[in-house]
């Protein structure tokens, strides 16, 4: 019994080192020297000692270890700047639990016998430039809690078997060259919290069912071919969201108010779709918010009390990027922008239809390092105060009917790069502030 035993441990320590050697051997670079000192010498360092490796701390000799709770080899070779292949051998590394190979220059297909790995909960192959499909043999992988895949070339569909990781937390599929229908069967990881799906090429609806995952804290889908409506009550399915986009898609519809019930909201990305209609008044309730990006849509009508939605914006002092260029916005710029957070990078207005004055107290919002109101309607004297935006990078108010000499209070701006002020009706003749 206890030679057997022997045996099978004393095999099973050998299969891992004759895989972490195959490993070795595909790679074709390794200028940091990380896995070219493994050695399979005679009277080499265990492999458990080797650079990147790490084994089980309850059995230190081996791989195999009884206790399946923290069991297992770790292999952490992220950042390393390699290039090669992932041999098929890795899937002989059966007590596998974390597996990261992040940001280097892997190439070749993510290998099938990865699925062997029954263990492994934790997979980040990210930021590389694999091809080929995802296997669909990974949905043995019933332990897996987090799959970093993206930012490599991988092509095809996303396999519905995806839908079996019941203990999956996080699915990063972004900035790669996927394709077709999102499945209805992700709808059933449902302790999923982030959900990346973006800069891929998607198309269809997305199924109405995967609204439902209430645990989603990340929901991107920014970049793809995809159509459809935001559901109404999405606030109340998804309460828990901090970061949703859907940018350059072809979404269509209204923005639900119910958005305002997602209270841990930072990011609402809904900008180059089709949206229409008034934005809710009540997204001032985004305590949390940090970017409002709506621009490239067909909101608002073109009348008065399009914009009243900023009145509420006030309380989100956390506010760093209100964009909302190139809609139908219409009437009048509300004072209370004036009272927006002090935390405010970028005020984005460009590309719709408002009109009259800048209001007084833009000065107040000395954060800004962004501000383009350009192409609108607007008309009147430049406020003096926008020279006391000391941040400012970029100015933009040109193709508007300002009627001025242009402020000489501009030569204060000593950080600008960028001004663009042509067609409009300005006076006078450039400040003497502007030779500093």
């Amino acid at each position: 019994m206890h030679v057997y035993c022997l045996a099978v441990i004393n095999d099973s320590e050998a299969n891992d080192r004759l895989a972490l050697l195959a490993f070795k051997n595909e790679i074709t670079q390794d200028p940091h020297g990380i896995v070219s000192s493994w050695s399979d010498k005679n009277n080499s360092l265990h492999f458990c000692v080797w650079r990147g490796v790490t084994c089980s701390r309850r059995h230190p000799t081996r791989v195999t270890g009884l206790d399946l709770n923290s069991q297992g080899l770790y292999i952490f070779l992220n950042n390393n700047s390699l290039t090669g292949n992932i041999p098929h051998e890795i899937g002989h590394l059966f007590r596998l639990s974390r597996l990261n190979l992040a940001d280097n220059s892997l190439e070749g297909e993510i290998p099938e016998n990865i699925s062997h790995c029954s263990n492994l909960t934790y997979l980040d192959i990210s930021n590389n430039k694999l091809v080929g499909r995802i296997p669909n043999e990974l949905s043995n992988l019933s332990n897996i809690n987090e799959m970093w895949l993206d930012y490599n070339n991988l092509s095809g569909e996303i396999p519905t078997s995806v839908g079996n990781f019941s203990s999956l937390t996080i699915l990063s599929l972004g900035h790669n060259n996927l394709q077709g229908r999102i499945p209805n069967t992700l709808s059933q990881l449902t302790n999923l919290k982030l959900l990346g799906l973006l800069y891929n090429k998607f198309s269809g609806t997305v199924p109405s069912s995967l609204y439902n995952i209430s645990s989603l804290e990340f929901f991107g889908l920014a970049d793809n071919q995809l159509h459809g409506s935001i559901p109404f009550d999405i606030g109340f399915t998804l309460p828990n969201l901090i970061f949703f986009s859907i940018t350059e898609n072809n979404f269509t519809g209204t923005i639900p108010s119910s958005f305002s019930n997602s209270s841990r909201l930072k990011i609402l990305d809904l900008a180059a779709n089709n949206l229409v209609g008034l934005v809710p008044y009540n997204l001032g309730n985004l305590k949390s918010l940090d970017m409002l990006q709506l621009s490239d849509n067909k909101l608002g009508s073109g009348k008065d009390n399009d914009l009243n939605f900023l009145n509420s914006l006030v309380n989100c002092t956390n506010l760093r990027f209100l964009i909302v260029g190139q809609n139908n916005f219409g009437g009048l710029l509300p004072s209370s922008i004036a009272n927006l957070t002090t935390n405010l990078a970028e005020l984005d207005f460009e590309r719709n239809q408002i009109y009259g004055s800048i209001p007084p107290g833009i000065e107040n919002l000395r954060g800004l390092t962004i501000l383009d109101m350009g192409s609108n309607q607007l008309t009147g004297s430049i406020p003096l105060g926008i020279g006391l935006l000391q941040n400012l990078g970029i100015l933009d108010l040109d193709r508007n009917k300002f009627f001025c000499p242009i402020p000489s209070s501009f030569g204060n701006l000593t950080r600008l790069v960028q001004l663009y002020l042509a067609v409009n009706n300005l006076t006078g003749s450039i400040p003497s502030s502007f030779e500093k």
